[in-house]
């Protein structure tokens, strides 16, 4: 089974679609909300978001949707990567809600060898996360620094 990819296994013009998706528990948005120290009533009053809100309900924190995206692209993406070197942009498009489904895809954007080690590149990928109605709710993105195949030890 595939976990990550190798500098060569990057082909400009990619998307890869990450699977499964995730539907987004209330218990999921208060955990990542206390584990994060974020007590914003906005996610974790059910009485607040419906009353003093656009949105009538709480809305998930965007950091948890950031973060079970980027989760979702390990296995296609940075499984095998040195390091993450930068998240370049990050965009909430639209709300993510209790119940709803967020799937994910990444397109690999460039890729370069590294001026500096040739046994690694540079990889540019966007994630883009959809709910379950096909809604862009949140894109980004990053630079992957990736071992090639002539380094035999996965990075490490």
């Amino acid at each position: 089974m595939r976990f990550g990819r190798l500098y060569e296994e990057f082909d400009v013009g990619d998307v890869y679609r990450h699977w499964p998706g995730k539907t987004v528990t209330e218990y999921d948005d208060h955990l990542f909300c206390l584990l994060t120290m974020n007590h914003h009533p906005l996610h974790l009053d059910a009485e607040y978001a419906a009353r003093e809100t656009e949105f009538g309900r709480n809305v998930v924190v965007g950091n948890y949707v950031y973060s079970l995206l980027l989760g979702m692209s390990v296995p296609d993406v940075s499984g095998k990567a040195i390091a993450n070197l930068e998240v370049e942009s990050l965009r909430h498009t639209a709300p993510t809600f209790h119940g709803d489904t967020v799937y994910g895809e990444t397109a690999v954007l460039a890729k370069r060898v590294s001026r500096s080690r040739p046994d690694r590149g540079v990889v540019t990928v966007e994630t883009r996360g959809h709910n379950q109605d096909g809604t862009l709710v949140c894109v980004f993105r990053r630079k992957v620094l990736v071992p090639t195949a002539g380094r035999q030890d996965g990075g490490r």
